[in-house]
């Protein structure tokens, strides 16, 4: 099913990242996680797409075995990085033969190493051309987008941010699904700067809990530019276990999806990091099973 064709006002949609594994201890994980959590009837799960070609085939692989083997909706991430147009034509072509109809559309972050996103010789610069090539190709799938509640690091006017969004969405974009944030405030402010700009498709909200004292020094750095409200950081300063950080965690993802649930979200996308327990918690603390 379409994502695009799951937003309603009555309910809002519920799913969760999953990222390829990389190795037979890794993926064997992996596939323990996404049986522990199909059971809570995701409208859809993502899996994300790397910068390097094994990735990328680890990716295909996964989506294709989610959607059609497990029977899970399934959002393939793809991205501008070392990639031509043909390139993903036929990644795109990929998915259209194994019943793939949804995509989520992204320049992507600049692989290790170099400071600037550069386009491959005959590829894209920016996400709205992937949009726009995406839906010129295959009209009927449905195509996502990303959007910064704290605002992109690599583009600190907040205007020309939105300029760039809206970009995607005239390109033919279905919906809009956020970085994650820790602060509600900055959502419902980027929510509201959407619709200033003329954006109206729906907004997923992405949420991370932090599940380990290891786990919170790693997430500014997977996404640039998170901040942590000063009450978090003086609840993660008092816990003395990984236990104690990951019950601090999971209370604040929890007070953060129900008070986006109370006021009206499109949906709600877990950040998993491949784990379920955080993600069943919350699950169970918001009334959902």
């Amino acid at each position: 099913m379409k994502i695009s064709d799951l937003f309603n006002d009555k309910q809002p949609t519920f799913s969760f990242e999953f990222f390829p594994a990389k190795t037979e201890k890794g993926f064997k994980s992996l596939e323990k996680t996404i049986k522990e959590l199909a059971p809570l009837n995701p409208s859809y799960v993502s899996v994300t797409y790397g910068a390097g070609g094994g990735s990328r085939d680890l990716t295909k692989n996964l989506v294709v075995n989610i959607q059609n083997e497990m029977q899970i909706n399934t959002v393939a991430h793809l991205t501008c990085v070392n990639a031509s147009k043909d390139e993903t034509k036929e990644v795109l072509d990929f998915y259209n033969e194994n019943n793939i109809e949804n995509i989520l559309a992204l320049r992507g972050d600049p692989p290790k190493g170099q400071e600037r996103f550069t386009a491959d010789v005959n590829g894209f610069e920016y996400a709205a051309e992937l949009v726009a090539f995406t839906k010129k190709h295959f009209p009927n799938m449905s195509v996502g987008v990303a959007g910064f509640p704290e605002g992109h690091f690599g583009t600190p006017n907040r205007q020309d941010e939105m300029t760039y969004l809206k970009a995607k969405v005239d390109a033919g974009a279905d919906y809009i699904c956020t970085q994650l944030f820790f602060d509600n405030r900055d959502f419902y402010d980027f929510a509201e700067r959407c619709e200033i700009a003329g954006i109206d498709v729906p907004i997923v909200a992405g949420i991370m809990p932090i599940t380990s004292l290891a786990n919170f020094n790693r997430i500014p750095s997977l996404a640039l530019g998170a901040r942590y409200p000063a009450k978090l950081l003086k609840a993660i300063q008092r816990a003395d276990t990984d236990e104690q950080v990951s019950n601090v965690g999971i209370h604040w993802a929890t007070s953060q999806a129900l008070d986006l649930i109370n006021n009206g979200v499109a949906g709600v996308h877990f950040y998993t990091l491949n784990r379920s327990k955080a993600t069943q918690k919350i699950y169970k603390y918001v009334g959902m099973c």
